[in-house]
């Protein structure tokens, strides 16, 4: 949009946006949102330790996956070991008779999300504990400090940001900078992650950030690999590799005398 009219009107929208807030908006608005959102993720972190199943590990799925591990880490560091280690290692894995690679058989195990209610309960609790709080806490704060101007952000955005920065507020000639209430309250949601990691350790559960981002990238409904497909692919990266020792000689060049650099000898030891 384009502004028609006199310099003078220009001037005057732009003092309009230039805002001076009362301070107790800080005690009043923008403390109690940073409060509220702490308080409901300390919540939401024990009624989550609360409702959450133990889930039963298959054995047979942790033994392949440490053997790929095995496998991998063989791959990758094989040049530090002697060559009849590593072709020992290698004969277990990729042995076309006996090796661990052609002789274990897996099905793979494809599971229904449908068709699981311990899956399909899961699920729910997953949506009562992220998504319903957030929605309720958010209503309630948009309702209670509706048309609140919080803070302002150090540094120039963009007119794309009013939507995002100043929802409940319709201002035209308001600088997109500014925060309104609801929006700092989402703000608060998404990054009030390392306060989290502080009070209550790294792997909690009041980060609704990350519960997000799981439900939506499918982390509940990730189904397990096919286990032959795995071992597969991991023989034919296995097969290719070889063996380069990189510990030949490695004696003499520890027991070696370094000699010193010419230019790093003073004018005075040179006449010593």
């Amino acid at each position: 949009s384009f502004f028609v009219g006199d310099s003078q009107s220009f001037f005057c929208c732009k003092r309009m946006a230039e805002l001076l807030l009362d301070p107790n908006i800080r005690l009043w608005v923008i403390l109690p949102i940073v409060l509220i959102t702490f308080l409901v993720g300390l919540i939401r972190h024990h009624v989550v330790l609360l409702l959450q199943t133990v889930k039963k590990v298959d054995p047979e799925q942790v033994s392949d996956s440490q053997v790929l591990l095995r496998s991998r880490i063989l791959r990758e560091n094989g040049r530090y070991i002697p060559r009849e280690s590593f072709q020992m290692r290698k004969h277990f894995f990729n042995n076309n008779e006996t090796g661990f690679f052609k002789t274990q058989k897996r099905k793979p195990k494809v599971q229904n999300p449908m068709g699981d209610p311990n899956m399909m309960m899961d699920m729910m609790k997953g949506n009562v504990t992220n998504l319903f709080p957030m929605l309720v806490i958010g209503s309630w704060i948009n309702w209670t400090f509706s048309g609140f101007v919080t803070t302002k952000v150090p540094f120039p955005l963009t007119l794309r940001f009013k939507p995002m920065l100043q929802r409940g507020i319709e201002l035209t000639t308001l600088d997109a900078s500014w925060v309104s209430s609801i929006s700092w309250y989402f703000l608060n949601v998404f990054g009030l992650r390392s306060m989290y990691s502080l009070v209550l350790g790294e792997n909690n559960a009041a980060d609704q950030a990350r519960a997000m981002q799981d439900q939506m990238s499918g982390a509940a409904l990730a189904m397990p690999p096919d286990p032959s497909k795995a071992f597969k692919a991991e023989w034919e990266a296995l097969e290719i590799v070889g063996h380069h020792w990189a510990l030949e000689h490695i004696e003499e060049e520890l027991l070696a005398t370094p000699e010193c650099p010419s230019d790093l000898v003073s004018p005075k030891d040179k006449h010593i």
